[in-house]
């Protein structure tokens, strides 16, 4: 006789949705005690991190209990059956908003799902809610007029990271099972690193982004711009992708694989604390595999080419949409929203238009970009074919409210110094995956990328199971309860 396993709330809070999917198909643990987990701690945890904002807990009750009872007439189907996950706001998902942090968007609700939450319910996956983002995912930390700040669950006085911020702060607490963001400029990277979970960012068109708000339109901005999975564990990162993705990636051994290993010492900050951790996964990685410290080919040139694709038309759809029901135009906004802090759109994202218009390309300099891709993705193809590249994300952990939107939106230019570790995946449009590796001075989560070519995201998963098991991997922040 098969002994029921006890799985307790705590334990629910922890566990990832692989682990919690085979439980509720094993019977250890229902779909509707593992939702009813989540929804608690969320009302617990939430009122301290403004991570969601919107719920759909009823109607996630209700989607449980049915799974429950389909479960024992074993009608069961779906790798996430039964499992609660949470959504970044910025994806469609019917009868919810889509605001982009918009005072004026708060009104408009979704007819349909984005492409990838149809490909999640049809998994079995249940959802909770909906996390924030900063206003039109233009920033790297999480913060509008219409929901307000993000908080990092280590530690409320710093940031959550952006855009997919309020994803990572919630995962980070143990809110939710597994989630999904959005990535063009380090969106699901900088939350993962900042909040010490784990997150993969696919490469170029290997995932819909039907359904996802902000469109982009200029196949240069679409080239960087993914939909991809964030959570507790490597294992989960395989699971989503494979869920969501167009084409699942082909078995690829390590062993036919070279590891490169970003320099500390690379002209770019970096804190000591990384740059030991990076001598450590060497290290670790010397003893069974082809290892070197090496700095990729055109890593140089990936924050350039990453603003200047950014601020192509000067944002002109981003300005159009967040300025649509406002007659100031982005300037006056700006100075306004500094004196009185009254206007109806973030500083954050208006400054952000600013910087896309300081910086436009001219006509002549797009297609010399255009140039320049077409030549580097044919040398990148080659030189990543069986290769593996680890970066850090970030110089640092997390830091205070406000400093990583100084360090990346300054005028003057310091995005050349704080951007190259993760735009060059959003340029090369590269499969990266992120994991906790340790901490900083502050106790504050530090994570790595490991990035390659399409086509060896196995190997990618390979080396992260494999990283995860021997540093620090997804650790639950019990902080808030």
């Amino acid at each position: 006789m098969k002994t029921k396993v006890s799985i307790t709330k705590e334990s629910i809070l922890t566990m990832d949705a692989t682990s919690i999917a085979n439980s509720i198909k094993n019977k250890e643990l229902t779909s509707i005690e593992a939702t009813l987990a989540y929804i608690e701690h969320i009302k617990k945890i939430n009122p301290t991190i403004n991570a969601l904002v919107e719920n759909r807990f009823s109607q996630a009750i209700n989607e449980a209990k049915e799974k429950d009872k389909l479960l024992q007439k074993n009608e069961h189907t779906g790798p996430l059956y039964g499992v609660p996950i949470s959504v970044k706001e910025s994806f469609d998902v019917e009868n919810m908003k889509t605001t982009g942090g918009l005072e004026h968007r708060q009104d408009l609700i979704s007819r349909k799902d984005a492409a990838v939450i149809t490909k999640l319910k049809n998994a079995g996956a249940i959802i909770l809610g909906k996390t924030n983002t900063p206003a039109l995912c233009f920033c790297q930390e999480t913060e509008n007029k219409l929901y307000g700040r993000t908080n990092n669950p280590w530690d409320v006085s710093r940031t959550a990271g952006g855009s997919s911020g309020g994803e990572g702060a919630l995962l980070s607490a143990g809110g939710a099972a597994v989630g999904i963001g959005s990535d063009i400029g380090g969106s699901i990277r900088f939350p993962t690193h900042f909040n010490g979970i784990v997150g993969f960012k696919p490469g170029m068109n290997q995932v819909s982004s039907e359904g996802h708000f902000p469109s982009v339109v200029n196949p240069l901005q679409d080239r960087m711009l993914t939909m991809g999975p964030m959570g507790k564990s490597v294992q989960d990162m395989e699971l989503m992708y494979n869920i969501i993705a167009n084409n699942n990636p082909p078995n690829r051994s390590l062993k036919n694989f070279k590891i490169e290993i970003l320099p500390g010492n690379n002209n770019y900050p970096l804190s000591n604390f990384t740059k030991g951790m990076l001598d450590d996964i060497e290290y670790f990685l010397t003893r069974s595999y082809s290892t070197k410290r090496a700095v990729p080919s055109l890593f140089d040139d990936s924050a350039l080419i990453w603003q200047e694709i950014m601020s192509i038309e000067g944002s002109k759809i981003i300005e159009d949409e967040a300025f649509s029901n406002n007659r100031s135009n982005v300037f006056t906004s700006f100075l306004k929203e500094k004196l009185t802090q009254r206007t109806s759109i973030h500083p954050y994202l208006s400054w952000a238009i600013i910087g896309a218009k300081l910086f436009k390309p001219t006509k002549g300099r797009v297609e010399e970009i255009n140039t320049f891709l077409d030549q580097g993705d044919k040398a990148l193809t080659d030189y990543l074919k069986n290769r593996l590249l680890i970066f850090p994300v970030y110089h640092s952990g997390a830091l205070k409210h406000g400093k990583v939107f100084q360090e990346i939106f300054s005028i003057r230019k310091t995005f050349l110094d704080y951007m190259p570790y993760v735009a060059y995946a959003n340029v090369w449009g590269l499969p990266t995956l992120t994991i906790p590796v340790g901490t900083d001075e502050n106790d504050m989560p530090i994570s790595i990328q490991i990035m390659s070519s399409i086509g060896n995201e196995n190997a990618l998963f390979r080396l992260g199971r494999l990283l995860e098991k021997k540093f620090r991997g997804y650790v639950r922040c019990d902080k808030l309860g």
